[in-house]
This record gives structure tokens, C-alpha cells and sequence, in this order.
């Protein structure tokens, strides 16, 4: 057995599991924070990793861990019927519910007695507890021969995304007011196609948390419709 203490953890606009890309670098304007804590956030901790452009982090799957594990599972990009063993996946139902995700690293900053990672290309839900972080070695990491035929690469969803006179001026008020590119975040999230691929119901109103936001949005045939942007209360 084994016992691991979270050096740190993650604050993310991802608020829940639904929305957030399958995979690390699909979404450019999304940032977050990787919040580091006592005793971990000693300031010599990260010395010579400003000279990283990519960190590796290893995480916990702590929103579904509680769900145990089997040793199929269906991997919704494979339209959730066809079942793959649990290790050809990257399924967060695992007998450890251990993840491992590449984020660029933009700036390491003190901040009181906590040391905060800045970072962008991240695919972490918020509050995600994070076990360990080693530098991306890009002659050692990027494999371009490497091949998985079940894993090609994502192709994104080719619509354009339209925004209702609703959305795009309750869009435009919360870019004002927090100085963020929700737009173009919401643009990318959306063209990233967070559906299952068994679910291809164009009368279907899907949401997505996003920041303190809950955004509502349908697949026509010829565009994605954001319809509106609550604000969430909890």
C-alpha cells in the first residue's frame, strides 16, 4: 500500500467533467493555476524549471474515484458501444485512479506561502489534486513514430459557432467585466465537440460550465448555436 499527500491543486475554469477536451492541447485560451502548498511550495522547488516551455503533471481522477474500476470500459469517441480494455484507454475509471496530462508552462510566481504555476493547453477539472510535476523532455517525450490505431488524432467539429443576440451580449458584458476571452473559449471548447459520439440529436440543448458560467448550446447542421449564458449561483 501507499500512501501519497497532493503537493498542490488545480484552479481551472472546468467545473465539471462534461466540456473539458478529451486530450491536453486543444483548447489555446484556456488558463490555469496549479497552486502549490506547504511544505511543497518551497521557492528552490522549481528552480531551473522556468526553462521548461511544457511541465508533465500526474494527477488524481478525484471527482470519479469513487466509482471504482472495470477492466473494460467504452470510450465515448468510439460512440460508447465497443468496449477496450481499461489499459488501452485513458478512461479515469482506473484500478488507480492515477491521470497524466502536458501543460505549456507560462510563469512560476510566489505568492504568500504558496507557489503558483501558471498554465495554458490544459484539460484538468478544477480543485484536481495534483501528486507530481517533471519536466516535458522533448527529445525523450515526443515520439512523432509512435502509433496507436485507435487513437487517431481528434478531428474538430468544422462548424462554425454563432452566438444568439442573448448569448453575444451577455458574452460581451462578462468580457468586459473580467477582462476574459470567453468568446474565443467558448469557440474552442465547443468546436473540440464535447458530445458523446453516440449522441448526435440536433435538437438536443446541451450546457457546459465554464468559469461561474453555464453555457447552452445546440449542434444544427450547419452551425454550432451557443444560446445562452447563465450565470451560476453555487
Amino acid at each position: 500500500m501507499f500512501s501519497f499527500d497532493p503537493i498542490g491543486y488545480v484552479e481551472s475554469p472546468y467545473k465539471e467533467k462534461f466540456g473539458i477536451p478529451r486530450q491536453p492541447g486543444l483548447t489555446q485560451s484556456i488558463r490555469a493555476t496549479l497552486r502549490l502548498h506547504p511544505p511543497y511550495s518551497h521557492p528552490d522547488s522549481v528552480r531551473g524549471l522556468e526553462s521548461c516551455s511544457h511541465i508533465w503533471i500526474i494527477f488524481v481522477f478525484s471527482a470519479t474515484q469513487d466509482k471504482g474500476w472495470h477492466p473494460t470500459v467504452r470510450p465515448p469517441r468510439l460512440g460508447g458501444n465497443q468496449r477496450l480494455g481499461v489499459y488501452a484507454t485513458r478512461s479515469t475509471f482506473r484500478p488507480n485512479p492515477i491521470g497524466l496530462s502536458v501543460a505549456r508552462l507560462l510563469s512560476c510566481q510566489q505568492q504568500g506561502e504558496h507557489l503558483c504555476l501558471e498554465l495554458a493547453d490544459v484539460d484538468l477539472l478544477d480543485g484536481t489534486p495534483v501528486l507530481d510535476i517533471k519536466p516535458y523532455l522533448p527529445y525523450a517525450d515526443s515520439l512523432p513514430e509512435a502509433r496507436f490505431a485507435l487513437g487517431t488524432a481528434p478531428e474538430p467539429l468544422k462548424l462554425p459557432v454563432h452566438f444568439s443576440a442573448t448569448a453575444q451580449q451577455r458574452c460581451d458584458a462578462i468580457e468586459r467585466q473580467l477582462q476574459l476571452p470567453l468568446a474565443t473559449q467558448i469557440t474552442e471548447i465547443l468546436q473540440c465537440d464535447p458530445r458523446p459520439a453516440y449522441q448526435q440529436d440536433s435538437t438536443r440543448i446541451y450546457g457546459v460550465r465554464l468559469h461561474q458560467f453555464n453555457v447552452r448550446w445546440q449542434v444544427l447542421d450547419t452551425v454550432i448555436e451557443v444560446l445562452d449564458i447563465e450565470t451560476l449561483n453555487d
